[in-house]
């Protein structure tokens, strides 16, 4: 069983008089350890995509497996277990907390989770020794740098150690030698195993990775996959 599994998965969504298709008949298998990109022009559906696959929403209709749990028909607190217990978020615009130091902001998904303060603080310590933060535990967001800041949400993402990372164009608030490192991280953390989805609109991003899905319309029109 593929670890994402989408059946006739459609989003449907009513604007005034106007019902809008966004996703439209989606079949779709994401194995355990795949690193792909899902890749589009605006209003292609690729973001309404990874809110579906995140489980920050779910289907008008069809089937949507993550794990081996139907989260096409869950409920709000059972796609929140969901999130938190299997899935981390990587965001253009990195979502930290700017009062929050570096630590503090690794540590807020195990504060939801109910880890207790000495392991939330070891597991946030060795989540930022991973992407090569160490030296900056104590400063704020605005005390960083865009890739810096960018570590940091993704040292928040793995912390968890969750089955999945959905990163939504993780590089587009970075220059290109930024973003080439921020890429390189991915690259080892599919290396260890983990799986790796990320969201863009840009050709150069999805040449990264060895999956390609390619959406327009609401619909996936390709589906590479490269050695």
């Amino acid at each position: 069983m593929a670890l994402i599994e989408l059946r006739e998965v459609t989003k449907r969504y009513r604007v005034g008089e106007q019902e809008i298709v966004a996703l439209d008949g989606i079949d779709l298998d994401i194995a355990q350890g795949e690193y792909a990109a899902i890749i589009g022009p605006s209003g292609s559906g690729k973001s309404t995509l990874m809110h579906l696959l995140g489980c920050l929403d779910t289907p008008s209709t069809g089937r949507m497996m993550i794990d081996g749990i139907d989260a096409s028909r869950a409920g709000g607190n059972r796609l929140s277990e969901l999130r938190n217990a299997k899935i981390g978020f990587v965001f253009q615009s990195f979502n930290l907390l700017p009062k929050f130091n570096v630590l503090q902001n690794v540590e807020l998904p195990m504060i939801y989770a109910g880890i207790g303060g000495a392991e939330r603080k070891r597991r946030a310590l060795a989540a930022i020794e991973r992407v090569g933060l160490s030296n900056r535990v104590k400063n704020t967001p605005l005390q960083l740098s865009g890739g810096q800041m960018q570590r940091v949400a993704i040292a928040r993402a793995i912390v968890n150690d969750p089955r999945i990372i959905f990163a939504d164009e993780p590089t587009g608030n970075l220059d290109s030698t930024t973003g080439e490192s921020i890429l390189a991280l991915f690259r080892e953390l599919s290396a260890q195993g983990r799986t790796i989805v990320l969201v863009t609109h840009d050709a150069d991003i999805a040449a990264h990775t060895p999956r390609r899905i390619e959406m327009r319309d609401g619909k996936i029109v390709g589906d590479q996959r490269r050695n």
